[in-house]
């Protein structure tokens, strides 16, 4: 290091921080030798600032405060200033912004030229801190155009990609990415490899703001992956991506991650953590949980308000006005403050967050007769349906329809509601990710409920259906997406498959396995960051009107289940028409469902020798409940016609099999109405060879898949070594029937994990996902094969969904646990009558109603397999 200059050391420090430090320390070492004060001071900053890029913040403000104090005694009036613009940066970082304006504005006068320019971007950030985004956004024009003058290629992209944030949080979102792409340009020229990982990371949070979720999620993941790379910590990049789940919504994932950065913030990053606070009071919220909601927000209130920080203190505010108003508080008081900070909000630059804070005053005071300020409030919250991200525009026909309907124009109200579902579906689209698809769905809950509020009060059951389907299940309607060959997802499933099958050898070797369960946890999620990078596009199926739905069904009938505010109501479809019935509370439903289910789980498990009478008739009753409920009062409209019922999605898990009004009769399952078109009306050509294949570990599976070859033509039959996941992917795609015999599990926790054990480890839903064709038929014989997870908007995640929504027509699978012994025979009259020519429906009612007294544990596993799709 000898020889090396602190003017070296400095201009490193965002090329290599840790580099930069060591020269900076041997250059101090070699100016102290010297007596040279000024390049010891310089050596200071250099050390100083380079400790900040690693988040040493104590370490930093030492270092900048000694480099001051040494320019000032040597009578650098110019060094010491410098020295006090970086100090302020990293006062400003850690929150400290009125120390952090001081030490800039003192230095300001000391400085000319190029040192001034640099001296106001900083000037520009601090303010930017503080939220005086006028001020801010015209230190940055200042110092971007004074550099360009100098030819100052660093400061323009230090003020760059400054501003570019700043735009990004105001609005500016395409001049934002322009100003980034320009900053990467020059950080890339300058060899600043920190620096353009930097930006990234803010083109990121530019991304997120914009809506564009494959595009946020990329910038951050090649952000972290430079900040790796290079040893540097970036641990507020946990808040950046909070924002990103939080916006999906991701919960589950943005709960952990939230309470994580709480964790792991340290006392040096007070600004990351106080808005960790948020976005935990934010989920809170969005989970029910009021109390919890607002006592983080009044923590993130206080943070933001000794950070002086006032549009995030206002946030904060919203979240706990909110959640008095959905904890049932109604007052004029709440009405008036709702209206304040959305106005404040607005005036700062949160649009999205004023929309919000703007609709939620204007339902308040519709509730509390306030008609006049309601219509107020709506008419200043529908003007951003006319622009903006797709979030601000779906909101803004939120309002604009809330609006009509005060004004009487209930018909106006429905288009503007439609409007925005379409909206909605547009943007939901463009996501790619079959999971961000399915949750995203929850943004249109409200337009959604307000449709299917007047179409219920009018009691038009054509309405009421087109409703339910407008929201229901709707990234099945959406053509799927795959992620693209050299995205790394196929290496990264084969990766996660190798730990899982070291996980299973050391369990059965007795090892510990808490490491590699630390890499499974790891693989899974980067298996879920690159699909979530997948970019979407394609179309939306039409729901269908009712005529249309009749016509398919032909003497047929279809009953979709709604939960409607907590009741359940039915709209049957058959012979030509549609009805609309009301079956009372919807909790009764799930209780006898937890019931039969758990009833069926006991058959199945108890020993032989265990007495069953007991359970059987447990069993037989929690079915005739459910029967009573359900289908009794529909039974005038059904008669004996075949069923196709697309329940809700808290009936998911129900054994429909297993009710009187179901045994023996062709029943199928599907998410919605619009998704059973679609599968009885798809037309594609699959190839002629069946796929037939059996998983490890189960002794009845080889037998099983060697009792029905015979009814499947020429197939291709996986056993043993062969099943592996490739080999039975590759057999499967295109295939016209693909029958799997293996142990399954479904993961409640992440349900697109739900697994298919085969020979070399899971076949997962990533997997079916990445299918080019999907087969026409499939037959699962494992465990819980069938079961969903289920998001709001009745979307499901789980097999059933990734098969038809990729376009496989009809997929029979339990939703119970079944042993392999006890349903061989039940699967193999299956295929004989799926031989004969029979449909999937029909021909598993009839393999079912021969089974039915095959004893307790067959009787379970049979009416624990549904025919799901069309």
């Amino acid at each position: 290091m000898a020889g090396i200059s602190a003017a070296a050391a400095l201009e490193a420090r965002q090329r290599d921080p840790h580099a930069a430090i060591e020269m900076g320390r041997s250059a101090l070492k070699a100016a102290r030798a010297a007596g040279d004060a000024r390049e010891a001071s310089t050596a200071e900053r250099a050390i100083g600032l380079s400790l900040r890029e690693l988040h040493e913040f104590d370490g930093a403000l030492r270092h900048l405060r000694r480099a001051v104090r040494i320019a000032e005694l040597a009578g650098s009036g110019r060094l010491a200033a410098l020295a006090r613009v970086s100090l302020a940066f990293v006062l400003s970082t850690t929150g400290r912004h009125a120390q952090a304006l001081r030490a800039v504005n003192a230095a300001l006068p000391e400085l000319r030229g190029v040192d001034a320019d640099y001296a106001r971007m900083q000037r520009g950030l601090v303010l930017h801190y503080l939220c005086r985004y006028d001020e801010a956004r015209r230190e940055y024009n200042w110092a971007i155009e004074a550099a360009r003058r100098e030819g100052d290629k660093l400061g323009e992209a230090r003020a760059r990609n400054n501003r570019g944030l700043l735009r990004a949080y105001t609005g500016g979102l395409r001049a934002a990415d322009e100003d980034f792409d320009r900053a990467a340009a020059l950080y890339r020229e300058l060899d600043q490899e920190l620096a353009v990982a930097d930006v990234r990371w803010n083109a990121g949070i530019s991304a997120s703001r914009a809506g564009d979720v494959p595009r946020a999620l990329t910038m951050f993941a090649e952000a972290e992956r430079e900040y790796r790379r290079l040893e540097v910590p970036r641990p507020a990049l946990l808040i950046n991506r909070l924002e990103v789940l939080v916006s999906v919504p991701l919960l589950e994932e943005a709960r952990a991650a939230a309470d994580r950065a709480l964790a792991e913030l340290g006392k040096g990053l007070v600004l990351a953590r106080s808005e960790a606070l948020f976005y935990r009071a934010r989920i809170a919220l969005m989970e029910g949980d009021l109390d919890l909601a607002v006592r983080m927000a009044v923590a993130a209130r206080k943070g933001f308000r000794r950070e002086k920080r006032e549009v995030w203190e206002v946030g904060a505010r919203h979240v706990e006005l909110r959640a008095a108003y959905l904890s049932g508080e109604r007052s004029r008081s709440l009405c008036t403050a709702m209206a304040r900070v959305a106005s404040r909000l607005d005036e700062l630059g949160w649009r999205m967050a004023g929309l919000e804070a703007r609709v939620d005053a204007a339902l308040i005071a519709r509730e509390i007769g306030d008609r006049r300020r309601a219509v107020v409030e709506l008419t200043a919250a529908g003007a951003a349906r006319r622009g903006g991200p797709a979030a601000h525009r779906v909101q803004g026909w939120y309002a604009e329809a809330l609006r009509r309907d005060l004004a009487g124009n209930a018909r106006g109200a429905q288009s503007a509601l439609r409007r925005g579902l379409g909206l909605l579906d547009e943007y939901r689209v463009s996501l790619g990710a079959a999971e961000l698809r399915a949750l995203s769905g929850a943004q249109g809950k409200a337009l959604a409920l307000e449709g299917l509020r007047a179409a219920v009060a009018g009691g038009h059951a054509g309405r009421v259906l087109r409703w339910a389907e407008s929201w229901r299940a709707g990234a099945m309607r959406m053509t799927p997406a795959r992620p693209p060959e050299d995205s790394g997802l196929a290496d990264a499933l084969a990766e996660l498959r190798a730990v899982t099958s070291d996980i299973d050898l050391a369990l059965l070797a007795g090892k510990p396995t808490a490491a590699l369960r630390q890499r499974q946890v790891r693989g899974e999620q980067r298996v879920r960051e690159l699909t979530r990078q997948t970019s979407g596009g394609g179309a939306v199926d039409r729901v269908p009107a009712v005529r249309e739905l009749a016509q398919a069904l032909a003497d047929a009938a279809l009953v979709e289940y709604i939960d409607f505010e907590g009741a359940l109501l039915a709209v049957v479809v058959a012979g030509g028409r549609a009805s609309l019935h009301r079956l009372g509370p919807l909790d009764g439903a799930v209780r006898e469902i937890r019931l039969l289910r758990f009833a069926l789980h006991r058959l199945v498990t108890l020993p032989e020798h265990v007495d069953r009478t007991a359970v059987r008739a447990g069993a037989e009753h929690a079915a005739s409940l459910l029967d009573r409920r359900l289908l009794s009062p529909l039974r005038r409209r059904l008669d004996e016609r075949a069923l196709v019922l697309a329940p809700t999605g808290l009936l998911g898990g129900l054994p429909w099999s297993a009710l009187p009004g179901c045994r023996g009769r062709s029943v199928t399952v599907v998410p919605s109405a619009t998704v059973w078109q679609r599968a009885v009306s798809s037309s594609r050509v699959p190839h002629d060879r069946p796929l037939l294949a059996a998983g490890p570990r189960l002794p009845a599976a080889p037998t099983e898949i060697a009792a029905i070859t015979p009814f499947a033509g020429a197939a291709s039959v996986l056993v043993g070594a062969a099943a592996t996941v490739d080999a039975v992917a590759s057999a499967m795609d295109g295939a016209p029937l693909a029958h799997v015999a293996a142990h399954g599990s479904f993961r409640a926790d992440n349900p697109l994990f739900s697994a298919l054990e085969l020979a070399d480890g899971p076949l997962t839903v990533y997997d079916l996902e990445r299918l080019r064709n999907p087969p026409e038929r499939v037959v699962l014989s494992a465990c819980d094969s069938g079961l969903s997870a289920v998001r709001p908007g009745d979307e499901l995640m789980g097999f059933t969904s990734a098969l038809l929504g990729l376009g496989t027509r009809t997929l029979v699978a339990p939703v119970v646990p079944v042993p392999a012994e006890v349903t061989t025979p039940l699967m193999v009259d299956l295929h004989r009558r799926l031989g004969l020519g029979e449909e999937p429906a029909v021909a598993l009612a009839g393999a079912q109603r021969a089974h039915a007294d095959g004893g307790d544990a067959a009787f379970a596993a049979s009416v624990g397999f549904l025919c799901f799709g069309g």
